[in-house]
């Protein structure tokens, strides 16, 4: 059996590590917001090139903070809308109406599946104030032009960093740098996974660092004293230890990652596969490799025929949720295919030449 994502076998490589870093938060007796998470903070910072890193529990709430942060800075009102990308995870859309914003959804494009910023151009009204790009699957959206766009129109730009840590443009500038805000996730299945739940907001924008830093602890900037309507939303400290302890191997897992894309694009051909518009520069980090098929079920069968566990990211889109009732009636037919085609197969940087081969020859034969 080829696992989709063997997490025991990509942890295990830090156990010794990840003991100690443990073992030194419990002797410290300091279970929140402590050094660790200070520590933390500065070195994914200085990592990804912002002045600043708030750690918090989830990237849903890193977004979300984002927004309420900007709301109480003045640079947003409850109502605004905000441009999202239609094909993304749910938490996107539900980070913009859990800030009471109004998401406005756009089709992607087709050969990248990013956000397009055509599309973008198209929707931009006097209620716009921000635009929020996905790096989905790892691959950074086209940031320069939606910069371009947000300046010319005095929008916030935000990016959903949380499948790209360690992606780059071409200037060498990372994901977490190329926007007003991002926010990141560490769910253990993320390239830059914690061991449990995680997320972390960067900037290099000292009001919004100071804001985001009360409102994340209840609204507090001082014990028992709050100045605004605040969440319970911390990284945790020992999440950031291991956070700490795995960072230093990103770089070398990204760079796996990518050699294992390439062997997939370069070999991979079977007339029912579509291949994205994949590139293997670092401005992807292939935190998933996702084909499209037409008959999905019957694809994702005949890989687990022959041992090869398979996932869907994601198989239903967000306008297209119960919870999400208001944009049933949308029609989205480039998010509505995607969506109904797409099938992430095995990429992880403690996978061997071997497996890649395995898959390959079984993607082949379909």
């Amino acid at each position: 059996m080829i696992k989709f994502l063997d997490l025991q076998r990509i942890n295990a490589r830090f156990n010794d590590e990840l003991s100690l870093s443990m073992q030194k938060v419990m002797e410290s007796g300091h279970f929140i917001l402590g050094d660790c998470v200070s520590a933390f903070e500065k070195q994914f910072a200085a990592y990804c090139g912002t002045n600043y890193c708030i750690g918090t529990a989830s990237g849903l709430d890193a977004l979300t903070l984002i927004l309420k942060g900007y709301i109480q800075l003045g640079r947003l009102n409850k109502g605004d809308e905000i441009i999202v990308p239609a094909n993304t995870f749910y938490a996107t859309v539900l980070s913009v109406i859990q800030a009471d914003l109004k998401p406005i959804l756009v089709e992607p494009q087709e050969d990248t599946l990013n956000i397009s910023p055509e599309k973008v151009k198209v929707l931009i009204s006097s209620k716009t104030k921000a635009i929020i790009a996905v790096q989905l699957y790892g691959q950074l959206a086209d940031m320069n032009t939606l910069k371009v766009l947000a300046d010319t129109h005095d929008l916030l730009l935000i990016e959903d960093a949380a499948q790209a840590h360690g992606a780059e443009d071409d200037t060498g500038n990372r994901a977490g740098n190329l926007s007003d805000a991002a926010a990141f996730s560490f769910y253990p299945s993320k390239n830059l996974g914690a061991l449990g739940d995680g997320g972390a907001i960067t900037t290099s924008d000292s009001d919004l660092d100071a804001i985001l830093r009360s409102i994340r602890n209840y609204g507090s900037d001082k014990k028992y004293k709050y100045q605004f309507l605040g969440l319970n939303s911390r990284l945790d400290e020992l999440q950031a230890a291991f956070l700490s302890v795995k960072l230093k191997y990103l770089d070398t897992d990204n760079t796996k990652r990518r050699a294992f894309a390439k062997l997939y694009l370069d070999k991979i051909n079977n007339s029912k596969v579509t291949l994205p518009n994949y590139n293997v520069s670092k401005s992807h980090v292939y935190y998933v490799f996702a084909l499209r098929v037409a008959d999905r079920v019957e694809f994702m069968n005949h890989l687990k025929q022959d041992g090869i566990e398979t996932h869907i990211h994601y198989p239903i889109a967000p306008h297209q949720q119960k919870s999400l009732s208001e944009f049933n009636h949308l029609h989205l037919p480039i998010t509505e295919s995607i969506h109904n085609s797409i099938v992430s197969i095995p990429l992880s940087p403690v996978m061997t030449e071997s497996e890649i081969q395995q898959v390959i020859d079984i993607v082949n034969t379909y």
